[in-house]
């Protein structure tokens, strides 16, 4: 089985404002980079979105190991709570509906056929990949052809 390395990273300057998700994939000796701008966006939201990006451009199922400096997203998947939140019909300890159900629904279908690991790593602390992502989804919120979220 494959193993490809997903670094991440998500912008919303201000937040919510305009945003745009940064990815870059790994394999071997081949390199992949994808970006994608919206008009109106959050943080979170496109913090999880390039990591679905990521997954969702794999053509067959892969060990990825994906590094991402959000808390959001990786403390959701590896502490469970995802898990959680599904089996309470989306809902949150309190009662309150899951933030951006949406996207964590398309990250459950992007997730699963691949093995994954998801590794929190410390922003703009110098990790290359992750400073390419941070420039990334900073250029494709500042881009003029910007989607809608």
């Amino acid at each position: 089985m494959a193993h490809v390395y997903i670094y991440t990273d998500g912008a919303a300057r201000p937040n919510p404002g305009p945003g745009g998700y940064g990815v870059v994939l790994l394999y071997g000796k081949h390199r992949k980079e994808l970006s994608c701008g919206f008009v109106r966006t959050t943080n979170n939201r496109m913090e999880l979105l390039a990591v679905i990006a990521g997954l969702e451009s794999l053509k067959r199922a892969c060990r990825v190991t994906i590094y991402s400096d959000s808390r959001y997203v990786c403390d959701a998947v590896n502490k469970k709570r995802l898990d959680k939140w599904r089996l309470n019909g989306w809902r949150i300890a309190s009662g309150q509906d899951v933030k951006n159900v949406d996207l964590w629904k398309r990250f459950l279908v992007a997730s699963q056929p691949h093995e994954i690991q998801l590794c929190w790593i410390r922003g703009h602390s110098g990790t290359p990949e992750n400073e390419r992502c941070d420039g990334l989804a900073t250029q494709a919120s500042r881009q003029r052809d910007r989607h809608e979220d």
